[in-house]
This record gives structure tokens, C-alpha cells and sequence, in this order.
């Protein structure tokens, strides 16, 4: 009803405009139809703009809705409906890079757009097309045109005036949306390359450069691998060596990343006070061997973390299972990986013959590895798709903010995803309790996804009194998760606290195939014995009903964040 009677006033505005424009002019001086025109544009444009801007805008591509939430579309007053770049790569399945700040770059397997900032044309494979408007910036965002980006991408356009919706349809759905070849080096996107030297740190080399292609052309960054190394929260030292597990938990706990140049490599000292330069809010983790995913999760998001077995140890190493001339690498048998590196492209006709061992076809995956630019070409080296080991584990960073981005975070888990709990069934809840520090707003929600195609349902208890209480939580939405690994989820109805007050955030979580779906931090071995239980208070339970201490019967912590913001 609110919809119809919005629609009923804009044609009413319609109605008059026409009716304005049919009577007589009565004056002396007769109006020229150019400047009527010119008139009625100035006047009719804003007044349609803002009938459309006062109520939410709708994006729907191939009858789905986009979920869009810092930035939203609005119409601007030459009725261009403008989209947020940040909005692209989710809606329409592509690569978007900016560069420099002011040349926006979108491509789809054989599309590339081209948009520059306040520029009258645009580019589609490098040919001119004129625009109506241009890319614009607002406040540190940036915004497009959503016709020019849907006609340059093959899709179909509607504007639904009635239920403020944009409606837009892939005319091409068959064709892939990733190119059979990609590399970092031909778009800027490759990272710096540098050398590990003499330590097991190529967990983390190959973690924080797969964090700084992320982020890069917009932001060309080099971080901290010593940080990393030495001031996680694991008994470990830099020859121990370490996993993708533990640079997710240092990560998603804010414990990092710093400054290359703040905290620098190899001097075995990493200095006190350091602050984390970015919030990384999402980290997925891509099933092994799924290789068209790693691949779009290249092309869309960063460089994909992942592993090899290899018997290189550094650039002047020798392997029967490398090919010097070629750069070009493939191990098959029965060991376990013991190196990371990090995919940074592809190519499907990658000769087989370039490899020492006989494959049965081409293909391979584009590297970066951390040994120097005196290690294969300048860093990089291929990685038959026939190799053992290479998409087995695969980590990529998909949300990277800010440090302002909320002013609190609680926790208890800064180890991380160290094992899983549950009931032997794919379902469960769990809840951790916290004290507000101030006057705070609930903004999100962080947990980890142990494993692919997981449901979630999140709830807030206000004013906590004990477990009993649980089961008066206030249900405040839920979702789905493709992937596994760690999401900050935003909350749709934030919760308002007041100073000292004990809140808890609540989770159902089903996650098909698994008997303990959530992940906890516990003390498992010698790099954990230092977990610390005294700083959670969770619970847990089979039905959301009947709750048990979590630190009292299982001795651990859950994986379970809360982002606040302070009230003003």
C-alpha cells in the first residue's frame, strides 16, 4: 500500500507537469521551445529523482536480489540511476580495480569497461562510447552509471518506476564470466616480491601477500611478515614454521597486519605497540581442487593463499620436479605440502611440455613465491593444475577495511579456529556473553564457517542474567555462507547498549556433512598451550533451549566476535 500510494503521488507531479506546460503563457514576451524544454528538464528531473531517491532502490540481476548496504544506488538529476562500484563485483560476477583513483577498470572474461572519473566517455575493449554521465566520486565512494555498465556487460535493463526497482538479465548466461588466461603482472596487481630467507615464515609471506593483492591497484601496501611471525598469539618462533589457520586468526583478531616499514623482516625483533593498518572482516577458505572457483576468486578478490611439496629450499635450490628454463613446477606422489605460495593467475594452455614430468594435459596455475626475484621469473613460477598438492588448501581475503571501521571489538579466541564442537549432528547453538564498555551500538557479528553451504541464524540477549536467559533472545536475522572460513556479518537491526551492561550474541549454525560445526580455540598442543579460558563466557547447546558452559564442560573458547560503535 505505501508503494502504491507513492506511485499514486509521483503521477499526480506528472499530471500537473503536463497540465503546467498546456496552458497559455499570458505574459508579453512569447518562450522559445528550447528554453521551455530547458525549463522542464531542470524542473521535472529533480522532482523525479527525488520521488525515486526517498525510498530504498532495488537492484535485481537474474531475479536476485543484490544485498547492498554502506552504499546504495540513487538517481541522479539527469534520472541516470548510479551504482556503487563496490556493488559490481557481487552483481554482475567480474573483476573491478581501480586505479589510481580515477580509472575504473571492470572485466568479464572477453569484456573490459573502462570508466574514468568525470569523464564524458567511456571504453568497451578499448573503443569509445559516449556516456550520459560519468563516473563520479561521493564522499570516498565511487558510483557508475547502472545502464552503461549492464549494456556494456550483455545484460537487458528495465526500470520499474511503481516498485522502485532496477531490473536487469544476463543476455548471454552460457558464456563463462573468467577468461581462459589471467595474470596479476599484466594488470597491476602483483604484489612485491620478497625473500624469506633462512626461515619457516613462508606461511606468513605467502598470507600477507595474498593480503596486499587484495588491495592492490587501488593500494599498493607491503606488510609486516616479522609481525606476523612474532607477535601472534602462538608458541612458536620463526624456524617452527606455522599454517594459513594461524595467520586467520591473527588477522581476523585485529592482532594484524602492520607496516613493512614499521616492524621490518629478519632482524628477529618486533617492536611493542604496533597497530593493525587494516580490519580484515572476511577470509574464505575454497574447497580443494575446485579449480574454477580458485580462479574466480583470483580474478574477483586477491591472490589465493595456497601449498606445495616441494625440495627447493630457497632461489639457488635444485628439483627433479622443476624445470629451471621454463619456471615451471609439478611434484606428483604421496607428500604432504610443506611451502605456501600464492596463486596469482592462470593459464589453461600452459604447455605440458614445459614440465619434467609427462601430464596428461596443459594448464597451470601463475605463482608467486617468496624466495626473491632471483627465484624464476622475477618471483613467479607455474604450477601444473596436475600437481598433488597445489588447490588442495586455498585461502583468500575477500572483505579488508579500515582500522576505524567499528570502534570496539570483543572476543575471546585469538588463536583462532583451532578445533571443532557440537552435538554429532550438522546443527547447533552457541553464544558468548560480553560486558559493554560504554554506550554502544551491536554493528556486527564475526564467526567462522567450518565448512561449505552453512546456514546461520543470529540473535542478541540485552541485559544478560544468566543462562536461563538464552532463551529470550531476540531474533535478529539469518543467511547462508558459500564457503568456508571467516565472515563479519553486519547486522540488519544493530542493538543499542548501555555502559556496563552484560549482552550476549547467540548463533544457530548448520553446516551439511559435519557432526561439530563451530569452531573453537583450546589449548591442542604445544603452539596453543597458552590459550587463555578466563576470558570467555560461552555456551552451548543441541536445541537452543537446555545451555552448557563451554569453559566449565569442554575447556575452550568459542570462535565468536561482537563490532561495536560508540553511541554518541
Amino acid at each position: 500500500m505505501r508503494h502504491k500510494k507513492a506511485y499514486l503521488f509521483f503521477m499526480i507531479i506528472i499530471a500537473l507537469l503536463l497540465y503546467v506546460q498546456t496552458v497559455p503563457s499570458t505574459g508579453v514576451e512569447a518562450v522559445e521551445p528550447n528554453r521551455q524544454a530547458d525549463l522542464d528538464e531542470k524542473t521535472w528531473n529533480p522532482l523525479i529523482a527525488g520521488s525515486v531517491n526517498s525510498r530504498p532502490i532495488a537492484l535485481i540481476v537474474d531475479s536476485k536480489e543484490m544485498k547492498l548496504r554502506d552504499e546504495q544506488l540513487y538517481m541522479d538529476q539527469d534520472k541516470n540511476l548510479m551504482l556503487p562500484v563496490t556493488a559490481i563485483t557481487n552483481s554482475f560476477n567480474c573483476a573491478v580495480n581501480l586505479y589510481d583513483r580515477n580509472r575504473l577498470v571492470v572485466e568479464k572474461n572477453a569484456v573490459e569497461l573502462e570508466f574514468l572519473l568525470n569523464g564524458d566517455i567511456m571504453y568497451r575493449n578499448q573503443n569509445e562510447v559516449p556516456v550520459t554521465t560519468s563516473m563520479v566520486e561521493q564522499n570516498g565512494s565511487y558510483y557508475v552509471p547502472l545502464q552503461q555498465v549492464a549494456d556494456g556487460l550483455n545484460y537487458s535493463y528495465q526500470w520499474d518506476i511503481e516498485d522502485n526497482q532496477a531490473l536487469l538479465v544476463n543476455q548471454k548466461p552460457d558464456e563463462p564470466s573468467i577468461p581462459y588466461t589471467y595474470d596479476y603482472r599484466d594488470k597491476g596487481r602483483k604484489p612485491a616480491v620478497i625473500d624469506q630467507g633462512k626461515y619457516g615464515t613462508c606461511w606468513a609471506f605467502a598470507s600477507l601477500t595474498a593480503l596486499a593483492s587484495s588491495i592492490l591497484p587501488e593500494e599498493n601496501l607491503q606488510f609486516s611478515p616479522d609481525h606476523m611471525s612474532l607477535k601472534n598469539s602462538f608458541c612458536t618462533d620463526q624456524n617452527s614454521g606455522g599454517e594459513y589457520t594461524m595467520a586467520m586468526a591473527y588477522l581476523s583478531s585485529w592482532q594484524g597486519p602492520v607496516l613493512e616499514e614499521d616492524d621490518p623482516y629478519g632482524d628477529g625483533y618486533s617492536p611493542d605497540g604496533l597497530k593493525a593498518v587494516k580490519h580484515v572482516q572476511e577470509i574464505q577458505i575454497i574447497e580443494g581442487k575446485d579449480f574454477q572457483r580458485i580462479k574466480e576468486a583470483v580474478y574477483k578478490y586477491g591472490g589465493v593463499q595456497s601449498s606445495l611439496y616441494t625440495s627447493l629450499t630457497g632461489s639457488a635450490s635444485r628439483s627433479m620436479y622443476y624445470n629451471q628454463k621454463k619456471y615451471a613446477y609439478c611434484y606428483i606422489g604421496t607428500e604432504k605440502p610443506n611451502h605456501d605460495i600464492v596463486i596469482i593467475g592462470w593459464d589453461d594452455n600452459y604447455p605440458k611440455e614445459n614440465f619434467n614430468t609427462e601430464l596428461e594435459g596443459d594448464g597451470a596455475f601463475i605463482c608467486q613465491n617468496s624466495w626473491g626475484e632471483e627465484f624464476g621469473d622475477d618471483g613467479v613460477f607455474y604450477v601444473s593444475y596436475y600437481d598433488t598438492n597445489i588447490g588442495m588448501h586455498n585461502v583468500v581475503y575477500t572483505s579488508v577495511e579500515e582500522p576505524d571501521n567499528y570502534d570496539h571489538l570483543y572476543q575471546s579466541d585469538l588463536c583462532g579456529w583451532v578445533g571443532q564442537v557440537g552435538y554429532g549432528s550438522d546443527t547447533a547453538y552457541f553464544a558468548n556473553v560480553y560486558q559493554a564498555e560504554g554506550a554502544e551500538r551491536l554493528q556486527a557479528v564475526g564467526f567462522y564457517a567450518t565448512g561449505k553451504d552453512t546456514e546461520y541464524e543470529i540473535s542478541v540477549v540485552r541485559d544478560f542474567q544468566g543462562p536461563d536467559s538464552l532463551n529470550q533472545r531476540e531474533y535478529i536475522q539469518s543467511g547462508y555462507i558459500s564457503n568456508a572460513g571467516f565472515y563479519t556479518i553486519p547486522l540488519d537491526a544493530p542493538a543499542d547498549l548501555v555502559p556496563g551492561e552484560r549482552f550476549a550474541v547467540v548463533v544457530k549454525i548448520k553446516t551439511p556433512n559435519s557432526v561439530h560445526p563451530i569452531a573453537i580455540e583450546y589449548p591442542a598442543d604445544d603452539v596453543t598451550m597458552d590459550v587463555d579460558l578466563t576470558d570467555g563466557e560461552g555456551y552451548i547447546s543441541l536445541y537452543g533451549s537446555t545451555w552448557d558452559s563451554l569453559e566449565e564442560n569442554y575447556q575452550c573458547n568459542f570462535c565468536l566476535k561482537a563490532y561495536t560503535d560508540n553511541m554518541e
